[in-house]
């Protein structure tokens, strides 16, 4: 039987470096991920994969997904949010956390956001993240507030600032950041022009101008509105 689904949302707090806990309290945001959310469930005998996805508010290629299983017997440590990590040393995490954690990926590509929606996309990309983990999840620590596994029949925390809160939730930031960091570099090389190798299909401002200069590809999302305003202008060219 599945466990009984029970989402908790933490409210984002105004202030920098907070968060407003459950109770109602500002706390300080932890220096470094904690395994609280998961002792409790471990100690219950239950198998605990945190979700976090990148690439949502990119202009082109994938929404990426990565669900993490912790080993419950040994500690990764240095785990951060990505985001406050460097590229080498996103890296070099990565490497640890796929050498002792079990290390699900899910895709949403571009054509597939176009044709269903980003919100749907997410929720597909998070969903293969987790079924390719080849285990059965009983607790999902999810990053933000929107709960995109509904469908799962695990039970979904959500936990906004999970990647500075949990460790599995940051270690699944640092795979899914390097899962599609590296599929943006590949596809620099077969489309060049774009900058992707440094702004990841994001809005930078080479990006933007390339955009300008030479138009979309075919890895840009041809339904958001930054791509069909510089599709617009060729059409009477």
């Amino acid at each position: 039987m599945s466990p009984t689904r029970g989402t908790r949302r933490p409210r984002a707090s105004q202030a920098r470096g907070t968060y407003v806990d459950r109770s109602g309290r500002r706390r300080k945001l932890p220096l470094v991920p904690a395994i609280t959310h998961e002792q409790r469930h471990w100690d219950a005998g239950r198998v605990v994969a945190g979700v976090d996805e990148v690439g949502r508010g990119a202009w082109a290629g994938p929404v990426t997904c990565a669900a993490v299983v912790l080993p419950t017997d040994r500690r990764i440590y240095k785990l951060r949010d990505s985001k406050l990590l460097t590229p080498e040393a996103r890296e070099l995490l990565d490497s640890r956390i796929r050498a002792h954690a079990v290390v699900g990926i899910g895709h949403a590509f571009h054509d597939e956001i176009d044709r269903v929606g980003m919100t749907l996309a997410l929720r597909r990309a998070a969903r293969r993240a987790v079924d390719s983990l080849g285990l059965r999840v009983d607790e999902i620590l999810l990053d933000g507030n929107f709960d995109f596994l509904a469908d799962h029949p695990a039970r979904v925390t959500t936990l906004v600032k999970g990647d500075a809160l949990s460790a599995s939730i940051a270690a699944a930031s640092i795979v899914a950041k390097v899962a599609r960091d590296g599929w943006m570099v590949a596809a620099a090389e077969q489309h060049p022009g774009y900058d992707f190798a440094d702004n990841k299909g994001y809005p930078a401002p080479t990006h933007m101008a390339a955009l300008d200069d030479i138009g979309p590809c075919d890895l840009h999302r041809h339904s958001w509105e930054p791509i069909v305003r510089a599709v617009q202008p060729r059409l009477f060219d």
